[in-house]
C-alpha cells in the first residue's frame, strides 16, 4: 500500500526540476523510506507502479489530503457517511495523519502531532494491566498505544466508513493486526451497556466535539461508563483545551456530571486537554 501526500509531491517536483535520477521517499506517510526512479512519464515505484506527473501535481495541490497510488492511478482516502451524513477525510501533518470530520480533525494538530496527542491522554490516564475501553475508535491510535500497556483493549467505532479510512491509513494498521485488540461498531452510547458491570480497569473516553456527539458528555453516558469501570478503575475523558472559553465550559459541565454519578478525584490534566477520575476502590 502506498499512500501520499503534498509533502512527497513537493519532493517528487523538486526531483524532477534538479533531473536527479532517483529519490528517496516515503510511501507510508513517514512511517519507512523507499527509493524510487524519476522518469520523464512519471515516477517508478519499487512495486512496478508508475506515477504520473499530472497526478504528482494534483496530489501536491492538495494541502488537506491523503492519496492511494493503485493499478498506477491516484484516490483521495475520502468518504461520505451515509450514518452520520458527514464527509470525512485522511488528512495529513506533520507525524501521523488524522481524520477530518464534517471538517473537524479528530486529533490536536497545532504545535503537536496526532499520535503525540494520543501519547499525552495515556500518560495522563497512567494505564498498567488489566483491561481497557476505548470508546471511540477512530483512526485506530488509542487502540494501538494503550495496548502497550494493558492486558486487552475494546474499541467501539460508529461508522463503518471511518473503518474504511482506516485501514487505509497506514499508521492505523496495527488496529487490525494485533489480537489483543477487540473492534466492535456500533454507537458507543449503546455498545457500552453490553459489557459487565466492572468489566474495564481503564476507559479511555476520546469523543467528537460536542456539537458532533453531544450524548457522549451525557449524565446518563458518565452512568454507563461509571457502571463497567472496576472499583479503583479509572477514566480519562477528552475535551478540548480547558484553557479556552469553550473548552473550560464544556470542562466545567463534564466535571459536574462526572461527580454527580459517583466518580472521585475528578480533576482536570490541562497538558492532555482533558479530565481525569477514578471510581473508589
Amino acid at each position: 500500500m502506498i499512500v501520499l501526500s503534498n509533502k512527497q509531491a513537493e519532493m517528487l517536483e523538486r526531483a524532477k526540476r534538479a533531473s536527479e535520477p532517483r529519490i528517496e521517499i516515503t510511501p507510508d506517510l513517514g512511517l519507512t523510506t523507499i527509493e524510487v526512479k524519476i522518469e520523464p512519464e512519471g515516477v517508478h515505484f519499487p512495486d512496478g507502479q508508475v506515477l504520473g506527473w499530472m497526478d504528482v501535481t494534483k496530489i501536491g495541490k492538495s494541502n488537506v489530503g491523503c492519496f492511494q497510488l493503485r493499478n498506477n492511478g491516484i484516490y483521495k482516502i475520502q468518504a461520505f457517511s451515509q450514518l452520520t451524513q458527514r464527509p470525512v477525510s485522511l488528512m495529513p501533518t506533520d507525524g501521523a495523519p488524522t481524520m477530518l470530520l464534517a471538517g473537524f480533525p479528530m486529533h490536536r494538530i497545532k504545535g503537536i502531532e496526532p499520535m503525540q496527542d494520543t501519547r499525552s491522554k495515556i500518560r495522563a490516564l497512567k494505564p498498567r494491566g488489566g483491561r481497557a475501553l476505548d470508546t471511540t475508535t477512530g483512526l485506530g491510535y488509542t487502540a494501538i498505544e494503550l495496548v502497550k500497556y494493558v492486558a486487552r483493549v475494546t474499541t467501539i467505532e460508529l461508522d463503518p466508513e471511518v473503518v474504511k479510512i482506516a485501514q487505509l491509513n497506514p499508521w492505523s494498521q496495527g488496529l487490525f493486526q494485533n489480537s489483543k485488540i477487540e473492534r466492535l461498531i456500533g454507537d458507543a452510547y449503546d455498545v457500552v451497556d453490553n459489557f459487565e458491570e466492572s468489566y474495564f480497569n481503564w476507559i479511555l473516553h476520546d469523543p467528537p466535539t460536542f456539537s458532533l456527539a453531544g450524548d457522549l458528555y451525557s449524565r446518563d453516558f458518565y452512568q454507563k461508563l461509571f457502571r463497567v469501570l472496576k472499583p479503583g478503575g479509572k477514566v480519562f475523558h477528552y475535551v478540548g483545551d480547558l484553557h479556552s472559553r469553550t473548552g473550560r465550559g464544556v470542562g466545567d459541565g463534564v466535571v459536574q456530571r462526572l461527580k454527580e454519578v459517583g466518580f472521585l478525584q475528578v480533576k482536570r490534566s490541562y497538558n492532555a486537554f482533558g479530565i481525569v477520575a477514578s471510581k473508589a476502590s
